[in-house]
């Protein structure tokens, strides 16, 4: 790849992070309910769902499904169930101020805000993995920038691939950390998210509802 290729891949990539979607949502989510660190965590847990997809491309498995309708209807309704759940729980939340993990401090809480920590992470994680669109997207998204005289496209995907991830984590957490300084200096956004709750839930479902509507590449 040339310095131009390789330049133009890292601006695209950072545009299309940029571009607000469910792992954007969730992202600024938590970081409005529960502070910097609780954005920053939700940002790993979706960088981390991700590597699932780049690993998938470059072993060939993105291709098998984008060939398989089959294999494709499977993981598409698994990741709508689940963004839909995650939108149910937003809109049946309890109606609550904002909690700061990173104010808590006391011994007998701090395992409390470790197992929130956890949680953020791993819901974080699956609502990467399980969206099949994200897989589609590096099958379509990186073969672009690999020329085809390249002798290892595998080794070709994978480098892309993190290098894409690398970038995106920075904006993810730009993500976090911006949303988090504009609810600390926001007294309704830190004091009463109940309404946020709501609007991020229905986006959920939202999002949930058309995936489950998208038709498998070779269909």
């Amino acid at each position: 790849m040339t310095p131009e290729s390789l330049l133009l891949f890292v601006i695209a990539g950072l545009l299309l992070n940029l571009t607000p979607g469910p792992d954007v949502l969730y992202i600024v989510s938590h970081a409005l309910r529960g502070g910097a660190r609780a954005g920053m965590v939700a940002a790993l847990g979706i960088t981390a769902g991700c590597f699932v997809h780049i690993v998938a491309a470059a072993v060939g498995v993105s291709a098998l499904m984008a060939a398989s309708a089959t294999a494709f209807t499977v993981l598409k309704w698994l990741g709508a169930v689940y963004l839909v759940y995650v939108g149910c729980r937003l809109l049946l939340s309890k109606a609550g101020p904002a909690i700061d993990l990173e104010a808590v401090s006391p011994d007998s809480t701090r395992a409390n805000a470790q197992n929130g920590y956890t949680t953020i992470f791993l819901r974080g994680f699956w609502t990467n993995a399980l969206n099949p669109k994200v897989a589609l997207f590096f099958l379509a998204f990186l073969p672009q920038f690999i020329a085809p005289t390249v002798e290892h496209k595998p080794l070709a995907f994978l480098l892309l691939g993190l290098l894409f991830n690398f970038n995106g984590l920075w904006v993810n957490l730009g993500w976090a950390l911006a949303t988090a300084w504009l609810a600390r200096r926001a007294s309704l956004l830190k004091n009463s998210l109940h309404w946020l709750d709501r609007v991020a839930g229905t986006l959920f479902i939202g999002f949930g509802i058309k995936l489950a509507l998208t038709q498998s590449p070779n269909a």
